[in-house]
C-alpha cells in the first residue's frame, strides 16, 4: 500500500461519509468507524475501485473501552501507518435542563465526545511517528465557545475537547504531530434531527428555531467542513497547530502567509476574556 492512511470515526453517515467519500477521491487509504457495520459497508460500497488505495472498516461502540482497544489492536494488525485521524463521531446527549436528565447519560455524553477522541490520540501517536508525523482533527460543536442551556453535556464535552486539542498539539509539536478544532458550523444531520424530535420547551426556542431553519435551508456545507480537513492534512498548512478554526467564517486559506502571528498569539484558541480585552479597566490589575 502506497497510498497515505486516514482514520475516520462516525464515517457511516452524515459529515463523516463526506469525509470519506473526499479523503478517498484524494488517494487516501481508509480505516472508517461508526456503530453500524452494515452502514459502513454501504460507505465502502459506495467508494469507486482505486488502485493502491485500500478501505477497511469495523463497527465500534466509542463509549466502551473494550471496542476501542480492538479499534487500536486492528488498527496496528493491517496498517502500517497512520497520517489523519479525524475523531468525527459525537452524540447530542441528553436535552433539558441539567438537573433534570440522569447523570449516566450525562456521562456518557463525556465519554463519547471527549474521552473516546483522547484515546484515539493516545492511540495513534506512535503509528504516526513512525513516518515522521500526521495530523489529529477533532471536531468541535455548538456550545464550545459560549454557553448553550439545555445541552450541558454536549456543550461541556465539546469546550474541553477544544483545550485538550490545543494542549495535545504542544505535547506533540516537536515531533511532527499536528492538532487542530474544527468548528463545522449548524449542519443538517442527525442531531440536528434530535433536536426536531425534542419539544421547544427542552431545547429552548432559540435552538428548535435555528434547528427548523436548518431543516430548511440546509444548513453549512459539509462540502466546506471537508475542504478543510483536507487543507489541515496537506502540506499546505504546514506550521498550523493547536487552532480551532471555523469552517464557514474563517478565512483559513490564507492562513498560511500569516503563520509568525498565527503562532505568536493566542488567536483562534479558548480563552478568558477579561475587562482589558472589551475596553474596560476597572477589574484588571
Amino acid at each position: 500500500m502506497n497510498s497515505k492512511v486516514a482514520l475516520i470515526t462516525g464515517a457511516s453517515r452524515g459529515l463523516g461519509k463526506v469525509l470519506a467519500h473526499r479523503f478517498w477521491k484524494s488517494r487516501y487509504s481508509l480505516y472508517l468507524i461508526a456503530r453500524s457495520y452494515d452502514e459502513l459497508q454501504k460507505v465502502k460500497t459506495s467508494l469507486p475501485p482505486r488502485s493502491n488505495q485500500v478501505c477497511d472498516i469495523d463497527s465500534c461502540d466509542l463509549s466502551i473501552s473494550e471496542s476501542i482497544e480492538h479499534l487500536k489492536s486492528k488498527l496496528y494488525t493491517n496498517f502500517s501507518r497512520l497520517d489523519v485521524l479525524i475523531n468525527n463521531a459525537g452524540i447530542q446527549g441528553p436535552i433539558g435542563k441539567t438537573w433534570t436528565i440522569s447523570a449516566s447519560d450525562w456521562q456518557k455524553t463525556i465519554h463519547i465526545n471527549l474521552l473516546a477522541p483522547v484515546a484515539l490520540c493516545q492511540i495513534v501517536v506512535p503509528l504516526m511517528t513512525q513516518t515522521g508525523g500526521g495530523v489529529i482533527i477533532n471536531l468541535s460543536g455548538g456550545g464550545a465557545t459560549a454557553p448553550r442551556p439545555n445541552f450541558s453535556a454536549y456543550a461541556t464535552a465539546k469546550a474541553a475537547l477544544i483545550r485538550f486539542s490545543e494542549t495535545f498539539a504542544e505535547e506533540t509539536r516537536e515531533i511532527g504531530i499536528r492538532v487542530n478544532c474544527i468548528a463545522p458550523g449548524a449542519m443538517k444531520t442527525a442531531l440536528l434531527g434530535e433536536i426536531l424530535h425534542k419539544a421547544p420547551q427542552l431545547s429552548g426556542e432559540q435552538e428548535f428555531e435555528l434547528a427548523s431553519k436548518v431543516f430548511v435551508e440546509g444548513g453549512a456545507s459539509m462540502e466546506r467542513v471537508a475542504d478543510l480537513a483536507l487543507f489541515l492534512a496537506s502540506e499546505d498548512s504546514k506550521g498550523i497547530t493547536g487552532k480551532l478554526i471555523s469552517a464557514v467564517w474563517d478565512r483559513w486559506e490564507d492562513w498560511p502567509f500569516h503563520l509568525d502571528e498565527l503562532n505568536k498569539t493566542d488567536i483562534y484558541t479558548l480563552r478568558r476574556i477579561v475587562g482589558r480585552d472589551r475596553g474596560m479597566n476597572w477589574g484588571d490589575k
